[in-house]
C-alpha cells in the first residue's frame, strides 16, 4: 500500500512537472470574429503540434499602443505578440516599442521558394510590421427598414442622409475613417483628403459634416458592437469591420446588406514588444514563422473574409470552413466590391494620430 501511494504520489509529482513546463504565451488580437478565425487558423493548429506552448488570449488591440507604452515605462513586457493596423505598427517601432523583422531570415519563404519580402511585397510598410491580412472598415445596413420606403444605401454619403433614410447610425468611436468619410460627403476629392486633413480648417470642416449626424450616432470601441447593434435594431446602419458583417450577415443570417462604397482598405498584422527576454522572444518567433505562412493565411481566410497579405495564399483560399460557400466574392479586395475603395494613409495618421485623437475626443465631449 505504501509503494503504491509513493508511487501515485511520485506521478502527480511528474504530471505536474510537465504541466509547468508548458510556456504561456500572451497573444493579443481583437476579439469576436476575428480572434475566432485566427485561434482556428493558427493558435490550435501550433498547440497541438506544440504541446508544451499554451497560447492565452487577450483582446485589448484597441488599446495596444497606450499599453505598449505604460508596460515599456514599468520595464514590464507582459504580451508576446500583439495584433496591431498598419499605422499603430509605424507608431510602435518608431517610437522603438516593437522589434524590427527581416523577412527573410524571420519569416517563412512561399513554397515555391519565394523570399517572404517579395511574397508579402508592398504590405510590408514598417520594418517591424508583420502583415496578416487585408481588410476593409464599411458599413453594413438592415434591409428591412420601412420608414426607408423600399430604398437601399448604395452611397457613402447616403450614411449623412437623415431624411431619406432616418435611423441611428453607429460610428467607431475615433477620427480615423470617419474624417475622411466626412470629407468626402462635403464635395472633397479623394486626393485631396489627406492635404485638407492636415490644416486646422480641414479638421473643422470634417467635425462640422459630422455634426450634422452626431445626434443619431451611437459610438462604439469595439468590431462586435456594430454587428449586434444592428442584430437588435438599435441602429439602421453602422460602421465596422467587413469580416465582422459577414458572420452577421452569412453565419448568423440577420437582414443585413454590405454598403462596400468608400470602404476603407487598411492592413492588421503581427508587431514582437521590444524588450522581451531572450527565451519568449526566441519563442514568439518560431510561432510567427508557422503563423504567417502561406498556408496559415489562407487558411485564416476559411473562416472569415479578410483577403491573406501573401500573394502565394490567394490562389489557396476557398470555401467558408462551416458555411461551404466560396470566400471570394466577400473579400473586399473582390472587382465587384472593390469599385469605390479609399486608400488608407498608414504613414499620415502615424504621424497626425495622437494630435487628432485628442481633437476628436474634445469634440465628442461637446
Amino acid at each position: 500500500m505504501k509503494l503504491k501511494s509513493t508511487i501515485l504520489a511520485g506521478t502527480a509529482v511528474a504530471l505536474l512537472g510537465s504541466s509547468a513546463l508548458a510556456a504561456d504565451m500572451t497573444i493579443v488580437s481583437w476579439g469576436g470574429a476575428y480572434s475566432a478565425s485566427q485561434n482556428n487558423a493558427y493558435h490550435k493548429p501550433y498547440m497541438e503540434m506544440n504541446p508544451d506552448v499554451n497560447i492565452i488570449n487577450d483582446e485589448s488591440s484597441a488599446e495596444a499602443v497606450a499599453k505598449l507604452r505604460a508596460m515599456n515605462e514599468a520595464g514590464n513586457i507582459t504580451w508576446d505578440l500583439v495584433d496591431v493596423v498598419a499605422s499603430d505598427a509605424i507608431r510602435l517601432c518608431d517610437e522603438g516599442l516593437a522589434l524590427e523583422i527581416n523577412p527573410d531570415t524571420d519569416l517563412a519563404a512561399a513554397p515555391d521558394g519565394t523570399p517572404a519580402s517579395e511574397d508579402f511585397g508592398d504590405l510590408l510598410v514598417s520594418e517591424c510590421f508583420i502583415p496578416q491580412i487585408v481588410y476593409s472598415t464599411t458599413f453594413g445596413f438592415r434591409s428591412d427598414i420601412a420608414e426607408w420606403n423600399g430604398k437601399e444605401p448604395d452611397d457613402i454619403c447616403d450614411v449623412f442622409d437623415l431624411e431619406t433614410f432616418p435611423g441611428k447610425r453607429s460610428l467607431e468611436k475615433r477620427p480615423i475613417n470617419n474624417v475622411e468619410w466626412a470629407l468626402l460627403c462635403d464635395g472633397v476629392a479623394k486626393e485631396d483628403v489627406y492635404d485638407v486633413l492636415e490644416t486646422e480648417e480641414g479638421l473643422d470642416r470634417a467635425l462640422a459634416k459630422l455634426d450634422t449626424i452626431k445626434d443619431q450616432v451611437v459610438w462604439w470601441s469595439a468590431g462586435a458592437e456594430t454587428p449586434q447593434l444592428l442584430a437588435d435594431k438599435e441602429v439602421v446602419i453602422g460602421s465596422t469591420y467587413n469580416g465582422r458583417l459577414f458572420a452577421l450577415i452569412e453565419e448568423q443570417k440577420q437582414p443585413v446588406k454590405m454598403l462596400w462604397d468608400a470602404q476603407v482598405f487598411d492592413l492588421d498584422g503581427w508587431i514582437v514588444p521590444a524588450g522581451l527576454p531572450d527565451d519568449r522572444k526566441a519563442a514568439v518567433m518560431e510561432y510567427v514563422k508557422f503563423a504567417t505562412d502561406t498556408q496559415r493565411l489562407a487558411d485564416q481566410a476559411k473562416y472569415i473574409s479578410y483577403g491573406p497579405a501573401r500573394a502565394s495564399s490567394a490562389p489557396l483560399v476557398g470555401k467558408h470552413a462551416d458555411l461551404g460557400i466560396d470566400m471570394a466574392p466577400h473579400m473586399p479586395t473582390d472587382p465587384n466590391n472593390a469599385k469605390n475603395t479609399f486608400l488608407y494613409n498608414y504613414e499620415w495618421w502615424a504621424d497626425y494620430r495622437d494630435d487628432l485623437d485628442a481633437k476628436f475626443q474634445a469634440w465628442l465631449a461637446k
